[in-house]
C-alpha cells in the first residue's frame, strides 16, 4: 500500500462513480476529461479511480461530486500539480486549514482552501 492509499482510504472506478451519480460512464470519463474530479491509475492490474471522498451524498438533491473541487484542482493544476501531487495534497491535513484541503472543501471553506493553495503558485 502506498502513502496515497493510506492518505485516501476508499477509491471507486469509473463504473462505480457513474453507478452512485447515476450517470452514464461516458459522463464520468468526461467529468475527468473536464478536471470536475481527478484520479490516478492503481491497482493490479493497473484501473483509473478516483477518491470515494470526492462524492458527497447531497448536491441538489443527489449524489454528486464536491461542487468546489474543481476550481481548487485548477489552482493546483496552475502550480503545475500533477494528478497523484493533486491527490496527496488535498488529502494530507494542513496546519493552517486544521483539517484536510478535502474536509475543508466539504465543510464550505473553499475560499481559506483555495488562499493556501495560491501560495503554492
Amino acid at each position: 500500500m502506498t502513502d496515497l492509499d493510506t492518505l485516501v482510504g476508499e477509491w471507486l472506478n469509473l463504473v462505480d462513480l457513474a453507478e452512485i451519480l447515476d450517470i452514464e460512464v461516458g459522463k464520468a470519463r468526461g467529468m475527468v476529461r473536464d478536471r470536475q474530479i481527478v484520479g490516478i491509475k492503481r491497482g493490479n492490474p493497473k484501473v483509473f479511480q478516483v477518491p470515494a471522498r470526492f462524492v458527497l451524498p447531497d448536491v441538489e438533491g443527489r449524489p454528486g461530486i464536491i461542487p468546489t473541487l474543481r476550481g481548487t484542482v485548477m489552482v493546483l493544476s496552475d502550480a503545475q500539480f500533477t494528478e497523484e501531487e493533486i491527490l496527496e495534497w488535498l488529502f494530507t491535513p494542513n496546519d493552517e486549514l486544521g483539517e484536510r484541503p478535502v474536509d475543508a472543501l466539504v465543510n464550505g471553506k473553499r475560499a481559506a482552501v483555495r488562499r493556501v493553495a495560491q501560495t503554492l503558485l
